[in-house]
C-alpha cells in the first residue's frame, strides 16, 4: 500500500495514473486540479479510506478530519460545522434557518438545515472538504465551507462490479447488517451505465420504559440507489443523467434520559425512576423517515479550449420527525391546572417537512495551458418548502373545555383538527440568482494569484397561519425578506520548492437571513415572554476568512497546515426561547474564530502508513448583549461558540504485507479525540444547570430539581480492524468500533426550557462486524 502525498490512499492503477505527483485528483475548484495544487485547505477521503476507517455516516468521517466537526441530533438530524463556524443547536421546529457548510452531492447542492442528507457512503470516489467559506463558487450555505460527496461515475467500455454484505452486533443491542452492490456496463461504443443499490438494517441499542417502550427502541433502516448513463461522443461533447433515491426510516432516536415528568426519582405516589446508561421514557413510540429523490443532468461540451459545463437538478424530499411530546404537553396542562387523567394523555408531535427544489447552473472554463486558469458561471435556485406541526392527543378538547370553559376548544382551533393543541402550516418560498466568477493567473512559474468573486440576489416569502389551546392563532401572515451582495477571495499560492508550497488568503462568505416564527405566547411565563418578545427577524450572516498555510511532500510523507483567524459579523445564533417551547434566531454583532489544523501521513516502514490530523480552535463571542440577556442566551464577550471542540485529533495507522502468493494481508487501528463542547451558548452561563421540576404531579414536591452540567465532555474512540484480500477479488474484514465502549454524549435535548423532559444524544457503543465484498 503506498502512501498518497494528500489524506487518502490510492484506490487503483487508473487512478494512480490520473493524480499527479502522487496526489489525489479533486475538483474543488470546479476545475481538475492536484489537491496539492488547490492554494486552500482541502481534504480528501478516498473510499478505501472511508472502507478502512470503518465510516458510514458524515459524522464518522468529520472525526478523521481536521476543524470539522457534526454534533448529532438524532437519525437523519445533523448539524456540520467547519473552523469553528457555529451558532447553536438547530432543531426540527426551524425551517427558516439556512445552512452554515454547503454539501454537494457531485454538482448538485443537496444541503438542508438541520437535515443533512444522510447519504451512504458506498461506491464514493472521495469525499473533499472544503474548508473556509466557499461562498464565491459554491454560494449561499457555504460561509464555514463545503463537503462534496463525489460518487464513482460511468465508465466507457468498461464492465466491473462490487457487491459488498456486512453483520454487526452492538454491545447490548440488536444485530445489524447490510448488502450494497454496484455495477459498471457499457451499453453501446460512447454509452456507459453504473447502478448503484444498498440496504441497511440499523441495529438498535437504547431502551425504553414506559407505556410506549420496549427494547433497541431506536433501530431502522436506510435502502436506496442510483442510476446514471453517460453518453460521451469522443469529440468534446459528454451528457450524464442520474437519478437517486434513497430512504431512512428509524425506529426512535439515540437519545438518554436523566429526567422525564413520567419517569424521575422525586414522585411519591408511583415509583420513583432513575434513567440509566442509554435509557428514555415513553408513552408513544416515536420515529424519523427521509424520502430523497435527486434527480440531475450534467452537459459538458468542448469549445476550442473553453469547457461548457450545464448542471441541471432537482430535489424532492418528505420529512417526518415523529415525537412523543406527552411529556411537553402534559408539563403545559400542570401548568394550566388540568387533572391528573389529562396529564398523562399520549400526545405525538408530528412535523412534516415537504421540499422541492430547482437548480441550474451553467459556467465557462478555460481547458488550455497558459497562465491564465479561469472559470465564469450563473446560477439560479428556486426552492418550495412546507412544513406543518401537529400535535394529535386524543381526548385533550374535553379536559380543555372542562377546565377552561365549554367551547374553548374549538374556538382557538382555528379551522385545525380537534384534540390537536398545537398547530402550524409553513410554507416557504425561496429564490435566488447569482454570478460567480474565479481567475487564476501565473505570475511567475512559481507564484500564482488567483481572484474571485460571487453577486448574489436573493427573495424569501413565508406564510404563517397556527391554531390551538398552544397556539397564537396567526392566521395567513406573510413575512418576506431579500438580500443582495458580493462575496469575494483572493488566494496566493508560492512553490518554495518543487515539493512545498505557501498559500494565503482572504475571503467572504455568506448565509443568508429570514423571519423567526412568532413564540407560542400561551405557553410563555411573562420573564421570558419579556426577553424574548422583540426578535422578529434576523440579517445575513458575514465572515471575513484570513488563513496562511503550508503543503509539502516528499519520499513517503505529505504535511499540510494553516492557521485561521474568522471575522464574524452579524452571526445568526439560534436560542431555546425557555417556557415557551419557541426557539429564535437572532444577530449578534461580532464573533470570531481562529485556529490551526494540520494533517499528515508517512510510511516509517514498507506496508506501514501513517495519518495524523488535529485541530486547536478558538471560537467565541466579540459582543455582550445587554442585561439581563447575557445569562438567559450566553451572548457575552469570551464565551465560546456552541457544538465546536476546542481539540480534535485523529491517527490512524495500517500495515499491510503478502500473506500468501495470492494474498494480501491487513491491520488497521483508529484513534479519535473529540474535546468538550456546549449545545447552545446559554448552557455556559449558570452550568452546572439547576433545572426546577417542581411539579404537583404524582406527588412530585415543589422543590424537586435535577442539576445538570451542560458542558459536554470529551470523548475517545478507538477502532480496530483486520482483512485479507485475494487476488480473486474477494476481500474479508474483521472490526472492533468504539473498543472500551464509550458513551460519548454529543447534544443536550431539552423539552420547554426542561420542564418535560432533559436528555442527551449519544453515540453508539461498542459494534462487532464482518465485512465480505467481492469485485467482479
Amino acid at each position: 500500500m503506498a502512501l498518497s502525498a494528500a489524506p487518502a490512499l490510492a484506490q487503483d492503477a487508473e487512478e494512480e495514473e490520473a493524480q499527479s505527483g502522487n496526489s489525489i485528483l479533486v475538483t474543488a475548484t470546479k476545475r481538475d486540479a492536484n489537491i496539492q495544487d488547490i492554494p486552500f485547505s482541502i481534504n480528501a477521503q478516498t473510499a478505501e479510506d472511508i472502507e478502512r476507517s470503518g465510516a458510514v455516516t458524515l459524522e464518522d468521517l468529520s472525526r478523521n478530519v481536521a476543524g470539522l466537526s457534526v454534533q448529532n441530533l438524532g437519525p437523519g438530524q445533523s448539524q456540520v460545522s467547519v473552523r469553528g463556524v457555529s451558532a447553536g443547536q438547530v432543531v426540527r421546529d426551524q425551517p427558516g434557518v439556512k445552512e452554515q457548510v454547503g454539501v454537494y452531492l457531485d454538482e448538485s447542492v443537496i444541503s438542508l438545515s438541520l437535515f443533512t442528507p444522510d447519504l451512504d457512503l458506498f461506491d464514493l470516489n472521495r469525499v473533499e472538504t472544503l474548508r473556509g467559506p466557499q461562498g464565491t463558487l459554491f454560494g449561499s450555505g457555504s460561509v464555514g465551507g463545503t463537503i462534496r460527496y463525489i460518487t464513482n461515475q460511468p465508465e466507457l467500455g468498461v464492465t466491473e462490479g462490487t457487491i459488498e454484505g456486512n453483520l454487526n452486533r452492538v454491545d447490548g443491542g440488536d444485530i445489524g447488517g447490510y448488502i450494497k452492490g454496484a455495477i459498471n456496463v457499457p451499453l453501446a461504443d460512447n454509452i456507459a451505465a453504473r447502478v448503484v443499490g444498498y440496504y441497511t438494517e440499523y441495529a438498535g441499542f437504547i431502551d425504553a420504559a414506559g407505556s410506549g417502550g420496549g427494547e433497541n427502541v431506536n433501530g431502522g433502516e436506510r435502502y436506496g440507489g442510483r442510476i446514471a448513463i453517460t453518453f460521451d461522443n469522443g469529440e468534446g461533447f459528454s451528457l450524464t443523467p442520474r437519478v437517486v433515491y434513497q430512504r431512512v426510516n428509524a425506529d426512535g432516536f439515540n437519545r438518554q434520559e436523566i429526567f422525564n415528568i413520567f419517569g424521575n426519582p422525586f414522585t411519591t405516589t408511583a415509583d420513583p425512576f432513575v434513567f440509566g446508561e442509554r435509557e428514555q421514557w415513553l408513552l408513544l413510540r416515536e420515529a424519523f423517515e427521509d424520502e430523497t429523490l435527486i434527480a440531475d443532468l450534467v452537459g459538458e461540451i468542448e469549445l476550442g479550449g473553453v469547457i461548457l459545463t450545464s448542471v441541471t437538478s432537482y430535489t424532492n424530499r418528505d420529512i417526518l420527525v415523529s415525537r412523543d411530546a406527552s411529556a411537553l404537553t402534559g408539563s403545559v396542562s400542570i401548568d394550566l391546572g388540568y387533572p391528573e387523567n389529562a396529564v398523562v394523555l399520549p400526545s405525538n408531535l408530528r412535523d412534516t417537512t415537504d421540499l422541492e427544489s430547482w437548480t441550474q447552473e451553467v459556467r465557462l472554463s478555460s481547458d488550455t495551458d497558459g497562465p491564465l486558469q479561469w472559470v465564469l458561471g450563473g446560477f439560479y435556485s428556486d426552492t418550495s418548502r412546507f412544513y406543518r406541526q401537529r400535535l394529535p392527543t386524543p381526548g385533550y378538547d374535553a379536559f380543555t373545555d372542562q377546565v377552561l370553559g365549554a367551547g374553548t376548544s374549538a374556538a382557538v382551533a382555528n379551522g385545525f383538527p380537534a384534540n390537536s393543541p398545537f398547530n402550524s402550516d409553513l410554507p416557504y418560498d425561496i429564490e435566488q440568482i447569482a454570478v460567480f466568477g474565479e481567475a487564476t493567473y501565473a505570475v511567475t512559474e512559481r507564484f500564482d494569484v488567483t481572484l474571485g468573486a460571487r453577486y448574489y440576489d436573493f427573495e424569501e416569502s413565508r406564510t404563517i397561519t397556527t391554531g390551538g389551546l398552544f397556539a397564537n392563532g396567526d392566521t395567513g401572515q406573510v413575512d418576506t425578506t431579500s438580500s443582495d451582495g458580493i462575496s469575494p477571495r483572493i488566494l496566493l499560492s508560492y512553490d518554495v520548492t518543487d515539493d512545498i508550497t505557501l498559500n494565503a488568503q482572504a475571503s467572504k462568505g455568506f448565509r443568508l437571513g429570514g423571519v423567526n416564527d412568532p413564540l407560542n405566547t400561551p405557553l410563555c411565563n411573562a420573564e421570558d415572554l419579556a426577553l424574548f418578545g422583540g426578535f422578529q427577524d434576523y440579517d445575513d450572516e458575514t465572515l471575513w476568512n484570513y488563513e496562511a498555510g503550508v503543503k509539502a511532500q516528499g519520499d513517503g510523507f505529505y504535511v499540510n497546515a494553516a492557521g485561521f483567524y474568522t471575522d464574524i459579523n452579524n452571526l445568526q445564533v439560534t436560542l431555546d426561547a425557555g417556557s415557551c417551547s419557541s426557539r429564535i434566531v437572532f444577530n449578534v454583532p461580532d464573533a470570531h474564530t481562529m485556529g490551526v489544523e494540520a494533517e499528515m501521513g508517512f510510511s516509517p516502514a514498507p506496508g506501514l502508513d501513517i495519518i495524523l490530523s488535529g485541530s486547536l480552535i478558538e471560537a467565541e463571542f466579540d459582543t455582550t448583549l445587554p442585561d439581563p440577556l447575557p445569562a438567559a442566551t450566553g451572548i457575552r464577550e469570551g464565551n465560546r461558540l456552541p457544538s465546536v471542540p476546542e481539540f480534535q485529533f485523529s491517527a490512524t495507522g495500517s500495515y499491510e504485507w503478502a500473506f500468501t502468493n495470492t494474498s494480501d494481508a491487513y491491520i488497521a487501528a483508529s484513534f479519535t479525540h473529540v474535546g468538550s463542547r456546549y449545545t447552545q451558548p446559554s448552557d455556559q452561563e449558570n452550568n452546572p444547570r439547576t433545572f426546577v421540576a417542581g411539579l404537583p404531579f404524582l406527588g412530585a414536591p415543589a422543590t424537586a430539581s435535577t442539576t445538570v452540567d451542560l458542558l459536554l465532555p470529551s470523548y475517545n474512540l478507538v477502532n480496530i480492524s483486520a482483512g485479507i484480500d485475494l487476488d480473486t477479488g474477494t476481500s474479508v474484514t474483521v472490526y472492533m468500533n468504539n473498543v472500551f465502549d464509550e458513551n460519548p454524549l454529543l447534544s443536550f435535548d431539552r423539552e420547554r426550557g426542561g420542564r418535560a423532559r432533559l436528555g442527551f444524544q449519544v453515540g453508539q457503543p461498542r459494534t462487532f462486524g464482518v465485512t465480505v465484498r467481492q469485485d467482479f
